[in-house]
């Protein structure tokens, strides 16, 4: 097993990827262990989080790349008034779940509160499978922005 205590700074991009498939709450975390997919074991201890993408370790033959799993989650169309649009954001993060928002959709984790909650106030949604990368909305320079949280789940006000 390959003991790891950071990143890789500066990959060589010319060395064939091998990934490291995670789930995202094994991702937001410090300390893990994996298996890659030619069946390299590792331990790993950081100092701060991965993110897709980042190569966790390399050797002269290959890179060890990171790769979050697509999760089932609700997709929320924004077709909708601004307002119902906040009315849901808000009633999801009530909940105490996460949501990213972009594209002209929602998205959460497929939960059944939020399943219950979502049919209980008539709001349609869809089953999709893909990466989630929560994020919050943060003013700066007097601009509303939707910002991703690489960090996982947590609760900040």
């Amino acid at each position: 097993m390959q003991l790891v205590s950071q990143r890789v700074a500066a990959p060589d991009p010319a060395l064939p990827e091998i990934p490291l498939h995670l789930v995202r709450l094994k991702l937001a975390k410090r300390r893990w262990r994996a298996t890659a997919a030619d069946g390299a074991e590792f331990g790993v201890e950081l100092a701060a989080p991965l993110a897709d993408g980042d190569t966790l370790w390399q050797t002269s033959a290959a890179r060890y790349v990171v790769r979050q799993s697509p999760e089932p989650l609700l997709e929320i169309t924004l077709a909708l008034e601004p307002a119902a649009a906040a009315a849901i954001g808000w009633a999801i993060g009530n909940l105490h779940l996460e949501l990213s928002a972009g594209g002209g959709r929602m998205l959460t984790v497929d939960d059944p509160a939020t399943r219950q909650l979502l049919d209980r106030l008539g709001i349609a949604y869809r089953e999709v499978q893909e990466k989630f990368r929560a994020g919050r909305f943060e003013w700066s320079d007097g601009e509303l922005t939707f910002r991703t949280n690489d960090l996982g789940p947590s609760h900040r006000h």
